[in-house]
């Protein structure tokens, strides 16, 4: 395990299917092995899904130290604080040099907003904690790759564009790609308005904010085109002529992602200084503690941390 790079696995909301999602990724030998993985959370929870328990190592954390009345599936806001204690600690490792990644089981925004925190989702509250200035969410899978200007913010603040954003946006998207083994990315760079507003038919938003932020990440060195109609280009995109789709808001890169691939999707945190992936759906109370979550998204946004803190390492 020496030469294995550590990385943090946060066990997400401990009422959901986090805990599960966790024990059962670690269950296969293979992914096992491609990391000296430490889960940040409560072994009495893990315990509690009455799943074979792993034979890695544990960050107890002791969260829920106390708390006699703990029940999977249930909206609590002693969970949602245990559960955002969970990914301080992770991140903090990070920051210290302690793990090389983490990785991160859904929290529940509202359990941790009657927590009396206020929370937008995982990608902002690393950010603060980082104490990055901007962030952005990548969606990855092997079928598709998107990144977005814009992710938990109504609509109407989405459609007012700002070019620098963008620019920063497709930045952020190139560094990543390479860093998941991509020499060159292609990306596509989406329209805000239907047929990227057909020549100013539609809006002119294209024109004046989309196509000038493209013409400044040509100038310097990263290959992107667009802007491409958003209802052609992740077909595209799928079939492999491109590496990365630049969206311009939330539904307009998670549908198609979804549609696509939902079950593998990884969410990737860029513009900041540390490795975070994350499964890419929520903390499912429905299911939780019955043995009934699908892990594929689990695993492989640990392949990916694992992928992208390699490739970190030999820079």
């Amino acid at each position: 395990m020496s030469n294995l790079l550590t990385i943090a696995l946060t066990m997400g909301d401990p009422a959901g299917i986090g805990p599960e999602v966790v024990l059962k990724a670690l269950a296969d030998t293979e992914l096992a092995e491609m990391a000296d993985w430490v889960v940040v959370g409560d072994a009495a929870v893990l315990d509690r899904t009455r799943l074979p328990m792993f034979n890695g190592r544990i960050h107890e954390v002791g969260a829920l130290t106390g708390v006699d009345d703990f029940a999977f599936g249930k909206l609590d806001a002693r969970y949602g604080a245990a559960g955002l204690e969970y990914v301080r600690i992770a991140t903090e490792m990070c920051l210290r040099g302690e793990a090389a990644a983490m990785v991160t089981a859904p929290l529940n925004k509202e359990a941790v907003t009657l927590s009396g925190r206020a929370f937008s989702g995982h990608t902002e509250y690393i950010a603060e904690l980082c104490g990055a200035a901007e962030s952005r969410m990548l969606l990855a899978s092997e079928v598709l790759c998107t990144v977005h200007v814009t992710t938990h913010v109504p609509l109407r603040d989405a459609c007012s564009l700002n070019t620098e954003r963008i620019v920063r946006t497709i930045e952020l998207g190139d560094e990543a790609m390479r860093l998941l083994g991509f020499a060159r990315p292609r990306i596509a760079v989406c329209g805000l308005n239907p047929h990227a507003g057909e020549h100013g038919l539609f809006g002119d938003e294209d024109s004046q904010f989309i196509a000038p932020a493209i013409a400044a990440a040509r100038a310097a060195g990263i290959q992107c085109s667009g802007p491409h109609a958003g209802d052609t280009v992740f077909l595209q995109a799928s079939r492999g002529a491109y590496d990365l789709v630049v969206a311009m808001y939330h539904d307009q890169g998670h549908i198609p992602m979804k549609l696509l691939d939902f079950e593998s999707t990884v969410n990737i945190s860029l513009g900041i200084p540390i490795i975070r992936t994350s499964v890419d759906h929520g903390t499912a109370f429905g299911i939780a503690g019955k043995n009934l979550a699908d892990a594929r998204s689990m695993k492989q946004a640990m392949r990916m941390a694992a992928r992208m803190a390699v490739h970190r390492s030999r820079r």
